[in-house]
Parts: structure tokens; C-alpha cells; sequence
């Protein structure tokens, strides 16, 4: 009995550092940050997507808006803006409407299920020589009460999150 319970805190004891070094090396790996300074979001593009002209517009202006809130960049510059040339270690951020399903607020109010809409932007955030440093699909969706454009604030806010959680200010 008393060999049994030696092997088996053996064993306890084998199994925890295991599982700390598991720990330990994760850490380890975790992705590290890229340095930029400042963004300059370039105007939403919706290539064979039938987008209507508010949608764009607000998917522009909401993604301003959170860049300036949440992302942690020191400046934030709109597409066409002549600063940005001197601006060392700046990301651009270029949208493209992948899907779009515009719902009903009508059927949202009544059945609370029927009527979401959805949209789905591919962004890419290039460096400044153009080379591609993160890409990801990122969705809006409005699904039970609220105007339909809503999907566009609730798509700027997950694009602000992405790019606070993926890059550095200097």
C-alpha cells in the first residue's frame, strides 16, 4: 500500500510540472504586436455586392469613429488625406463588403427572430511599402432590436478590437 501511494504523488507531481511547462510555453507564443503609429482607413469598398449608399457611408464613419476610441492609435486618418505621407509606420486599412443581407425591422420587432441583418467585410491592413500584415473577415449583425444600421456600428466596433488587439502604438 505504501509503494502504491509513493507512485501515485509521483506521478501527481510529474503530471503538474507537465502541465506548467505546458503553460509556461504558451505563453511563449503568444503573437506579438505590430508597431505602427497611426491608420489611414481607406473608403469601403463593395465590389458585385449590391450595398446601398447609407450602409457604405456608415460603415466608413462608425469604423472612424471606434479607431478613435478603442483601437489605441495616436492618429486617424481618412482615405484622401494629404499628412499621412510623412507619417513613419502607418497602417492602412482597406474594406471590401463580402456579404451583405439587409433585414427587416418590422419582423425583428414582432417575432424578435425573423429579420437580422448581416454583413461581412474582408479587411486587410497593409504597411506603409504595401506589404499585407494582417487579414481578417469580420462581421456586423444586427439580430434582434435596433435600426438596420446597426450592423455597421457593431462591425466597426469587432474592426477596433482587431486591429487594438494586433498592433502597437510606438
Amino acid at each position: 500500500m505504501r509503494h502504491f501511494s509513493r507512485t501515485l504523488t509521483v506521478v501527481c507531481y510529474m503530471i503538474l510540472i507537465v502541465l506548467a511547462a505546458v503553460a509556461l510555453h504558451a505563453d511563449d507564443r503568444s503573437p506579438s504586436k505590430v508597431k505602427a503609429s497611426a491608420i489611414k482607413v481607406e473608403m469601403v469598398q463593395s465590389e458585385g455586392i449590391k450595398l446601398p449608399a447609407e450602409f457604405q457611408v456608415a460603415l466608413y464613419e462608425n469604423m472612424i469613429q471606434q479607431l478613435k476610441k478603442k483601437s489605441g492609435f495616436a492618429q486617424v486618418f481618412r482615405d484622401g488625406d494629404r499628412n499621412t505621407r510623412d507619417i513613419p509606420h502607418l497602417v492602412v486599412m482597406r474594406s471590401t463588403v463580402t456579404s451583405f443581407k439587409e433585414g427587416s425591422e418590422r419582423k425583428r420587432q414582432v417575432t424578435t427572430v425573423a429579420g437580422a441583418t448581416s454583413i461581412t467585410v474582408h479587411c486587410q491592413f497593409r504597411d506603409s511599402s504595401g506589404n499585407v500584415v494582417l487579414e481578417r473577415d469580420i462581421n456586423g449583425k444586427v439580430r434582434f432590436f435596433g435600426a438596420n444600421l446597426k450592423a455597421t456600428y457593431d462591425f466597426a466596433k469587432r474592426a477596433a478590437c482587431v486591429a487594438h488587439d494586433n498592433f502597437s502604438s510606438m
